[in-house]
């Protein structure tokens, strides 16, 4: 028996993947809800769906493309305390930078900034932020007294 499945299973394939299974586990998948019968209509409905999934997936990709050239011209500036021999007290942290995006317009998760090196010397540092799995920014972060 051919079944599409609904979602993922474990040790049979990922949502979506057409796999053959004994009659039985079939039927258990069915019952479940966890997968359909592959017929010539339900593998059109698959496809049709796939195809929908990859055009939005490459809207979103351009998107993000589009906001990783606006980050990159961009550089966000912290004003910091500084003490002897221009130490910086404090680093900057991705939530000040998700912050300061967001005064600009920019809403973009913490958790998506990637910060490689600790901001916290004086003068300016590249930060990644992941935007897509495919899309990568570089945004300038300036520290100045």
């Amino acid at each position: 028996m051919r079944v599409i499945l609904l979602e993922d299973v474990k040790k049979q394939g990922k949502k979506n993947d057409i796999i053959s299974v004994k009659d039985g586990y079939g039927m258990y998948l069915i019952n479940n809800k966890k997968a359909v019968m592959e017929t010539k209509t339900s593998s059109k409905v698959l496809h049709n769906q796939t195809e929908a999934a990859a055009l939005e997936e490459s809207l979103l990709i351009k998107e993000c493309e589009s906001l990783k050239k606006k980050l990159e011209k961009m550089t966000i500036k912290f004003k910091v305390k500084t003490g002897k021999d221009d130490q910086v007290f404090g680093k900057i942290s991705s939530k000040q930078i998700a912050e300061e995006l967001l005064k600009k317009g920019i809403e973009i998760d913490k958790k998506k900034i990637r910060i490689d090196i600790p901001i916290n010397n004086l003068g300016t540092t590249n930060v990644k932020i992941n935007l897509h799995k495919k899309v990568e920014a570089n945004l300038k972060v300036e520290l100045y007294k």
